[in-house]
């Protein structure tokens, strides 16, 4: 006999058995929130310099006719970067080198005569004081020869002021005239400096420009790409002055070679703080989800589900940042907030 009863028990039991098979829902990907123990750091402003920077200035008054270079250009050592006009110059030096040859022809017929009263002396045909006044005349000649070629040199080095050249191998970083402009002594033509040397100099607070505290120091490049924004100098000096208004000292860091960094830029000098230790947490930046204003990430509980939970972030470090709030050491964060929030 049909009984709908036994009917009902046999399809909850079947579907009981069915619910029963299928697979619980599997955990999304996940890592344990990172605890440290750090050293308390204090950020203070900075700007990057080149440890060798030149402004080239003129030499001498003149027209510029020609610049060689542009702001930008790398030089080598001993390059040209600029001509001035120098035609008097030139015509100066070439009448100092007629005067040498003038000087050096007639130091050739002292010389001669000198020699032939030398003669004349040892077979007794003049006196002794004809043969002194023919060595003072042969010296006189000599001396105001050498006076010729020493002025013809001063002419030559003068004349090659005219011609501006890079001290060493740099980069252009300023052509502050053009062609045309007059030249003046002391008129800056060209701003270069080395990029192979750059540092930091930053204004401390003279209580922490201890060498033990500038000595862990990190720098911080905002300006470059996520993976060149953090540096370790190569050494730190303190200037020894501090400013009597502000009771600041300049630290120096100097840098590694970094590409993409010049002179000019903002930098920040992160110096650990003597005896203050701080807890911090970190996760994965791409762990992170944002949604409008909303800054959170997904918690894995003790059950395996992903909860959306908000927290406060610091600062970003390689690929992790600083948790400020709303996390402990220890938790669980789904490193896949797309598949974490397609969870059911």
């Amino acid at each position: 006999m049909w009984n709908p009863w036994l009917l009902t028990v046999a399809l909850a039991t079947s579907s009981s058995s069915v619910l029963a098979a299928q697979p619980a829902a599997q955990a999304p990907a996940s890592v344990v929130a990172e605890g440290r123990n750090t050293a308390t750091e204090t950020s203070h402003d900075g700007v990057v310099e080149a440890v060798r920077q030149t402004v080239i200035a003129a030499q001498v008054a003149g027209a510029i006719v020609k610049l060689e270079v542009k702001a930008g250009d790398a030089v080598k050592a001993g390059q040209v970067l600029a001509r001035i006009d120098a035609h008097a110059a030139e015509q100066n030096a070439i009448a100092g080198d007629a005067s040498v040859r003038a000087a050096r022809a007639s130091l050739d017929v002292a010389a001669k005569d000198f020699e032939r009263q030398k003669q004349l002396y040892d077979k007794n045909y003049i006196s002794q004081a004809a043969l002194e006044r023919a060595e003072a005349q042969f010296k006189a000649t000599q001396a105001q020869a050498a006076a010729q070629l020493a002025q013809a040199g001063a002419a030559h080095v003068e004349a090659g002021f005219y011609t501006v050249r890079a001290p060493y191998a740099g980069l252009v970083s300023e052509v502050p005239v053009s062609v045309g402009d007059m030249a003046m002594p002391g008129r800056p033509l060209f701003t270069l400096y080395d990029p192979s040397a750059l540092r930091v100099t930053a204004a401390v607070p003279q209580g922490a420009a201890t060498p033990g505290a500038t000595g862990l120091a990190r720098i911080e490049l905002p300006a470059l790409p996520v993976a060149q924004q953090w540096a370790k100098p190569l050494r730190a000096t303190t200037l020894p002055a501090a400013d009597s208004a502000t009771h600041m000292v300049q630290v120096r860091f100097d840098l590694p070679a970094t590409p993409g960094l010049v002179p000019g830029m903002f930098a920040r000098a992160w110096i650990p703080s003597q005896g203050a230790i701080d807890a911090r947490v970190y996760v994965p930046t791409k762990s992170i989800v944002r949604r409008a204003e909303l800054t959170a990430l997904y918690v894995i509980d003790p059950q395996g589900r992903a909860l959306l939970r908000q927290v406060r972030l610091g600062r970003v470090t390689g690929e992790r940042v600083e948790s400020l709030s709303g996390l402990t050491a220890g938790e669980r964060v789904a490193t896949d907030p797309q598949a974490a929030g397609r969870q059911p």
